[in-house]
């Protein structure tokens, strides 16, 4: 039979057969004086049992050493069987993710476990929407999405576990060129009231990197007016050096 045929009946395609060939999977047949290969029998059932093992997600690199080998096969049985049910597990840990996504409305590019931490502002502008959005991303990659108290030092809590209240988010995300100095104060005063008992209470729990640090003040600076980002500067500085305040 012709290449087009064997194909055909092993339910792959000519390129793939072209493939086993190349790498020695498959041997060539002899060919014709016009230039074609002609298999037989043989080779279609060699074909079948890669099609088949492959099928189990064999992979090719090791089929040579498993066809011929009943011991390897039993062997590599046991490891596909471990893969696959590693493969159900992530499956099954995916579709709870998606499922906590749906219940939470959270978008798929946030960890559902980071959507408490989103602000329930429903008039919040779009730019610190997206800012507010972006820092979740990053810090939770950063701290890892299981860290609620490292998020707790980035954003303070509020009683009602919110990541900050609705009031003083309001005025931060409020803030532009055009606020009077003594609001801007104001604000910082009160975010360093809210944030210190919470600083209080992690003081045992690991302080972000260099790095880590670096990368989310350089989110701010991109992403925060300036006037935002000197607030939150400044409440970082407080509260590290409240001595200075």
């Amino acid at each position: 039979m012709l290449s087009s045929e064997l194909a055909e009946l092993a339910g792959v395609t000519v390129r793939t057969l072209r493939h086993y060939h190349q790498i020695g999977l498959l041997p060539d047949p002899p060919r014709s004086s016009a230039g074609y290969r002609h298999y037989d029998v043989g080779h279609l059932v060699r074909l079948l049992r890669i099609t088949r093992m492959t099928a189990l997600g064999v992979p090719l690199s090791v089929l040579p050493a498993v066809l011929d080998d009943p011991a390897a096969a039993d062997e590599l049985l046991d490891e596909l069987d471990r893969q696959a049910a590693d493969d159900i597990q992530r499956l099954v840990a995916r579709r709870a993710s998606i499922a906590a996504l749906r219940g939470s409305g959270a978008p798929p590019d946030l960890d559902p476990r980071l959507s408490a931490w989103r602000s329930a502002s429903t008039g919040m502008p779009a730019d610190m929407a997206r800012y507010e959005h972006d820092m979740l991303v990053l810090a939770g990659h950063l701290l890892g999405t299981e860290d609620s108290a490292g998020l707790a030092v980035l954003f303070g809590e509020s009683d009602d576990g919110a990541a900050v209240s609705a009031a003083l988010t309001a005025r931060f995300y409020g803030l532009d060129a055009d606020t009077p100095d003594e609001q801007v104060a104001s604000l910082i005063d009160d975010l360093v009231a809210h944030v210190a008992p919470v600083m209080e209470q992690l003081a045992d729990q690991p302080s972000l990197d260099a790095q880590a640090a670096a990368l989310m003040d350089q989110l701010n600076e991109q992403t925060l007016r300036p006037v935002q980002h000197h607030v939150l500067r400044q409440v970082q500085k407080r509260l590290i050096r409240p001595d200075e305040a």
